[in-house]
């Protein structure tokens, strides 16, 4: 499974990009947030990636940062809502105003996005709102516990996750390790959490 993909953007248009990662062109579907932030043709860029397995197709989707995917992947786990809704929910809000809104139980706000009906709103609140309370979304401050980003800690929950932790254990054998040593660099926390 491929968690990431880093190599020279080869084109770029709003729903999709490809990357060129030595040679091989990886065609990536990517949310209007993330569209926003990639640098122009020929630059260097780094995409987290879920890989989308199904019967007859595989597919790439493509996010600036482990954040955004993770409520990708939340997304996805609420009946009714595939790849493309989810996507489509991730262009028209940003990450932390969309989880604000589940969490204020917003049918409205998450209605108001194209192709989301009352009754998916409905679904998408009643199956989310618990657990981003369990995951420390805090309603009405900054979207996360966390005082300040830490790149080393978000690259390090994505590898831990893509290699199959569940992220509540992901995120206390990181927590722990920066907590002994905040200074580690992404491999050193991942083989600090793997011990």
């Amino acid at each position: 499974m491929i968690a990431f993909l880093d190599g020279l953007l080869a084109f770029k248009e709003s729903t999709n990009v490809i990357i060129d990662v030595h040679g091989v062109g990886y065609s990536v579907n990517v949310s209007l947030q993330t569209y926003v932030t990639l640098p122009g043709g020929g630059d260097r860029v780094k995409l987290f990636i879920h890989h989308l397995f199904r019967e007859d197709s595989q597919s790439l989707y493509g996010f600036a940062s482990a954040d955004e995917k993770s409520l990708f992947l939340d997304l996805l786990g609420v009946s009714g809502v595939g790849p493309n809704t989810a996507l489509g929910m991730l262009s028209a809000m940003q990450p932390a105003d969309l989880r604000l809104a589940i969490l204020g139980e917003n049918v409205r706000a998450v209605q108001a996005i194209k192709g989301i009906g009352a009754k998916t709103a409905q679904r998408i609140i009643l199956e989310l709102r618990d657990k981003m309370k369990k995951a420390g979304v805090v309603p009405d401050g900054p979207s996360y516990r966390q005082t300040a980003a830490n790149p080393a800690r978000d690259e390090s929950m994505a590898a831990l996750m893509a290699l199959g932790f569940p992220k509540a254990t992901a995120e206390k054998s990181v927590d722990d390790a920066l907590r002994a040593d905040p200074n580690l660099t992404v491999e050193g926390v991942i083989r600090q959490a793997l011990r």
